[in-house]
């Protein structure tokens, strides 16, 4: 085998392991609170299941005759089955289809996820966007959680997050790669990919300092029902009702 032969396999194989990094890498940490979730949800059943195989054994040895060394290794079986049956679900991965319908308290994290999921096939100006947009994410998330879903608020941000976001990654992914770096009226694929993202970023930004300030001026708001309440205008106390 040739030198350039083995530079070749060795720069492919470097370029596999480093695409294997990327797409492990999260975004955010709202994507790995819904991995989590899900991981914590299947734990749950398997030793569930597994408590009541044992109760059941527990209960036939007891009653009925015991294990003895055949049912001991018959059992043993039985929970292996059972936490391969109860453990085998993977997380179920959201598709672009699925994030303008996704619960609004996990559209954050689960646009995480799809997002890094894409994000390996992305140049890398525009993967350093995708990083940032998952900071603002996670900035978003808390708002969402008590954002009520029929609000105009809640109707925008799904709409960004779940519906613009995708389809400017999507489209730019349609496009062959060999084009992706020919202008078209004065700007590459690339071109327009980093600065649709860019855009993104900062809207999505903008949407959790609006929805925080929002919560902010309530708070403002209650500081200074209790200066009157308890100090009085002119900062003098004054006895409480």
């Amino acid at each position: 085998m040739s030198m350039s032969e083995v530079d070749k396999i060795r720069i492919s194989a470097a370029s596999a392991i480093e695409r294997s990094r990327e797409r492990r890498r999260p975004i955010g940490t709202k994507s790995v609170a819904l991995r989590r979730q899900h991981l914590y949800k299947k734990l749950g059943r398997v030793l569930i299941a597994g408590g009541i195989v044992l109760i059941g054994a527990a209960v036939f040895g007891a009653l009925i005759q015991p294990l003895g060394f055949t049912g001991l290794l018959a059992l043993f079986i039985l929970l292996i089955g059972v936490a391969v049956l109860f453990g085998r679900s993977p997380f179920p991965e959201p598709r672009q289809a699925d994030l303008p319908k996704a619960d609004l308290k996990q559209l954050a994290g689960r646009t995480e996820i799809w997002l890094e999921a894409q994000r390996p096939a992305l140049p890398a100006p525009a993967r350093q966007l995708v990083d940032g947009i998952g900071v603002q994410l996670d900035l978003l998330a808390p708002q969402l959680q008590t954002l009520d879903v029929s609000s105009p608020a809640a109707a925008n941000i799904r709409k960004l997050v779940g519906e613009d976001l995708p389809e400017l990654v999507a489209g730019y992914q349609r496009i062959p790669a060999g084009l992706r770096t020919e202008a078209h009226a004065g700007r590459t694929p690339d071109e327009t990919l980093v600065g649709g993202l860019k855009m993104l970023e900062s809207e999505i930004g903008n949407a959790a300092r609006s929805l925080a300030a929002g919560e902010l001026d309530k708070l403002a708001t209650r500081e200074r029902y209790l200066q009157l309440k308890y100090q009085g205008i002119d900062g003098e106390d004054v006895p409480a009702s």
